[in-house]
């Protein structure tokens, strides 16, 4: 394990009364700060430690993640893809999956926090600029009508509730955390 890479995994509760854009990005960071506990604190064996016969790793787990929020983010600004997206390998969609044991726990930490730090601040932008109703900047449905961004923050969140599951899993077999919510 290692202890020199900390990812944020603090979660802040609303109000019980909240409106919806306060609910759906807590419900989001919420999803966040869990994968970040189960994915956090490990060193390259335990980033890369499978679970056969599934070949899925807490590694290939971050880098995809990455790869999601950046994804998102082309929809809250519609501005050209950031790392890992703006390389030419990435157009493989196995790629993220193949290449993360490739790379250092720190650069795969720092990759999906990078990520997460820029899909949030264009999602806070796009919000304040239009709210929920507005439609996404870059994906369109085969007849060209676009989401809006309530809907896009929503499979945001559910490609988080999907892994985090499996980054339990494999968690688990790693060094045995459990748990529902990180420590606060």
């Amino acid at each position: 394990m290692t202890d020199d890479i900390v990812l944020d995994t603090t979660i802040n509760e609303p109000s019980m009364t909240a409106g919806e854009v306060e609910m759906l990005l807590f419900a989001l960071d919420r999803s966040r700060a869990t994968f970040a506990w189960k994915c956090g604190g490990l060193d390259a064996a335990g980033l890369n430690r499978t679970q056969p016969p599934s070949t899925l790793t807490l590694a290939g787990l971050l880098k995809h993640m990455a790869a999601v929020e950046e994804r998102y983010t082309i929809d809250f600004t519609g501005d050209a893809p950031g790392p890992p997206l703006n390389v030419p390998e990435a157009a493989d969609p196995g790629w993220v999956w193949r290449s993360a044991a490739d790379d250092t726990p720190a650069e795969l930490y720092g990759l999906w926090q990078g990520a997460v730090d820029r899909s949030r601040a264009a999602l806070g932008k796009a919000l304040a600029d239009g709210g929920l109703d507005q439609p996404a900047k870059y994906t369109a449905a085969a007849d060209g009508t676009s989401p809006n961004l309530r809907r896009i923050v929503v499979d945001l969140h559910d490609e988080y509730a999907r892994h985090v599951g499996h980054a339990d899993l494999l968690r688990e077999a790693v060094d045995g955390l459990t748990g529902e919510d990180p420590p606060q």
